[in-house]
């Protein structure tokens, strides 16, 4: 789960991590008294979950109260498009109002699960304000890592190598010591997945301060953080996976024409995999899972043709614990239901198969049937073109 940058600095704040002074306003008249408040040029930055928000004018400056609430007039509602958001952009309903500092540096630090060496890692790097991946590919040795063992925890020499290979020293070096360890507090009482300060700012004063500030969270974890689940912004997630998630669905919107409906992750991979080895390019990734019921196998189903630049649609089930009988009877109904006009390759291959195959069949639908899945991705692909 994805939050704004404000909500992961309020987290980070309860964890010690120094953040500048500022409010989230959602009308122009909020921004104003947010900025007399503050009573200093402000910074205003449109709250949406993407990146590259400068290079779309969802970051602005403000020299006065005035000045911030004309500002935030014109960047509440707009629909802000960034390099992360596609052309549609996102519709900016609220903005973080703060004050603006005076930038001696700007560095980056970040934390994610390594899931090679099974560990988080937490790394830092001179080259703050831009992409990391950009400096992953470019300057790879500009980028520090620190390896923590979950036994052991965060210890107090990794924070101090960190920041000496930043540069620092003297009361910023302690600052940025105490940065560091603060937010790996908060990223591991939190269950979070990523915690990323980008850029970390050096003011010219020596503070050190989160500019910026990107937390994800394991849904899995969401049931022991109760605060952070309502977090949850609905409007800033896809439709289709917010539908998805109410019937425990995996499901991820993707940029192709070919629906997908697999059971188990490992499958759906390979069958992604393979339609775009035929030429193709699936439209999402939608698990149903190895123990999907028939009223789940119905949902799934019209939320896959739900998804307007599905062109066709590829349905490959293994039955091993889930029965294709079932699976054939939960797409019938739906496909009645929904009136289906999508062209719809099915391959069932495993319990009850026959059975499954049958029941779509003598359903009276125009099903596309395939015993392979090489026979199947031949098929979808000409039909979605």
């Amino acid at each position: 789960m994805k939050i704004h940058e404000y909500q992961a600095k309020q987290i980070l704040k309860a964890h010690g991590v120094q953040i500048p002074q500022g409010e989230v306003a959602d009308s122009a008249s909020k921004a104003r008294e947010i900025a007399e408040k503050i009573g200093a040029k402000v910074v205003l930055k449109a709250q949406v979950h993407a990146g590259g928000r400068g290079k779309g004018g969802g970051i602005k400056l403000a020299g006065s109260p005035e000045e911030a609430e004309k500002t935030a007039k014109e960047m509440i509602g707009m629909s802000l498009v960034t390099p992360q958001t596609g052309p549609e952009g996102k519709l900016v309903s609220r903005i973080l109002v703060e004050e603006a500092l005076d930038i001696a540096k700007e560095l980056y630090i970040g934390i994610v699960i390594d899931r090679a060496k099974e560990a988080p890692v937490v790394m830092a790097s001179s080259e703050g304000g831009v992409e990391i991946e950009k400096v992953a590919a470019e300057t790879p040795e500009l980028i520090f890592k620190e390896y923590i063992n979950p036994a052991t925890g965060f210890l107090p020499f990794q924070a101090r190598n960190l920041a000496f290979k930043l540069g620092l020293s003297g009361e910023t070096f302690k600052q940025a010591v105490k940065f560091i360890t603060s937010l790996y507090k908060a990223f591991e009482a939190t269950d979070a997945s990523l915690a990323e300060i980008n850029p970390l700012l050096v003011t010219k004063q020596g503070n050190v301060l989160a500019l910026d500030a990107k937390m994800n969270f394991d849904d899995n974890a969401l049931a022991r953080h109760p605060d952070i689940k309502e977090m949850r912004d609905l409007n800033e997630e896809e439709p289709l996976e917010v539908e998805a998630s109410k019937y425990d669905l995996n499901y991820i919107k993707l940029d192709g024409n070919v629906g997908c409906m697999v059971n188990g992750a490992g499958l759906a991979m390979a069958t992604m995999d393979i339609i775009m080895h035929s030429g193709g390019m699936p439209a999402n990734f939608l698990d149903v899972g190895g123990g999907v019921s028939e009223e789940a196998v119905q949902n799934a189903f019209k939320i896959l043709v739900s998804d307007k630049d599905v062109k066709a649609a590829l349905i490959n089930i293994f039955g091993g614990i889930v029965r294709c009988d079932l699976v054939a009877s939960g797409i019938v109904k739906a496909a009645k239901e929904l009136q289906l006009k999508v062209p719809m390759v099915v391959r069932l291959e495993g319990t009850n198969v026959e059975e499954g195959k049958k029941i779509l069949k003598e359903s009276g639908l125009s099903f596309y049937p395939a015993e392979s899945m090489k026979e199947a991705a031949e098929k979808v692909v000409p039909l979605a073109k």
